[in-house]
């Protein structure tokens, strides 16, 4: 039986701002559903463990599947006292989804445990998949012939154009956009707020909050395929 797991940000604090960040929590739950619904075991963790942030401007009570994850509480308590990435055994795992939110822009590029946890299920045949401002732990994936996961692979990611809608161009630390190009990934881009989900191989991308749920469907389609 394929076993996913979802991996969030402990980043808190939106740069040098007073504002906080965290996950974006439709990029938790639009995926959840997705895979959980296809019948697939479906663990969370964070970077850190413990109480997980959810970005604050995420809370949308209007989106079902936030509504439907919100009202069950052993998603909430694990929400509060989630287990650490550090603590997981990936080889247990046959894909890995990082979920997005700006907070991901601090603690997921440089993380040990991301860098080898996903090489090591992308390397026994697992899937690496990642959403909006989740690829930013794709950056420093190598792999054990020390080439980038991502180097002359298509990619997607929250756009230049998406940040610079929402005023935070100049508050991350740096453009995931650039910096995916820069570390030899071949970037796609979609208009602003569209779906856009790019699978090559083995690795899956989403643009924005939009594209988390095809996210979700493509990890099990693929898996479907591998598993078959």
């Amino acid at each position: 039986m394929a076993k996913a797991l979802i991996v969030l940000t402990s980043h808190s604090q939106m740069g040098e701002t007073e504002e906080k960040t965290g996950f974006w929590l439709s990029e938790l739950t639009h995926p959840y559903y997705a895979i959980v619904d296809r019948g697939i075991q479906t663990d969370i963790v964070s970077i850190q463990g413990g109480e997980a942030p959810v970005d604050p401007r995420s809370w949308d009570e209007e989106d079902k599947l936030n509504v439907r994850f919100m009202s069950t509480p052993e998603l909430t308590l694990l929400l509060k006292n989630s287990p650490s990435l550090d603590d997981i055994d990936p080889t247990d795992y046959q894909a890995i989804v990082f979920a997005g939110g700006h907070g991901t822009m601090w603690d997921f590029p440089d993380d040990p445990d991301v860098q080898d946890k996903a090489a090591t299920i992308y390397e026994q045949g697992g899937i690496v998949a990642a959403i909006c401002h989740g690829p930013a732990a794709l950056l420093n994936i190598k792999l054990s012939d020390e080439t980038l996961l991502i180097e002359g692979k298509q990619v997607t990611a929250f756009s230049n154009a998406e940040e610079e809608a929402v005023q935070l161009n100049k508050v991350v630390p740096f453009s995931l956009q650039d910096e995916l190009i820069i570390n030899g990934a071949k970037y796609i881009e979609q208009p602003a707020w569209s779906a856009n989900v790019v699978t090559d191989g083995r690795l899956i991308t989403g643009q924005n909050p939009q594209s988390a749920a095809g996210v979700g469907d493509a990890i099990c389609d693929l898996l479907q395929e591998l598993t078959s």
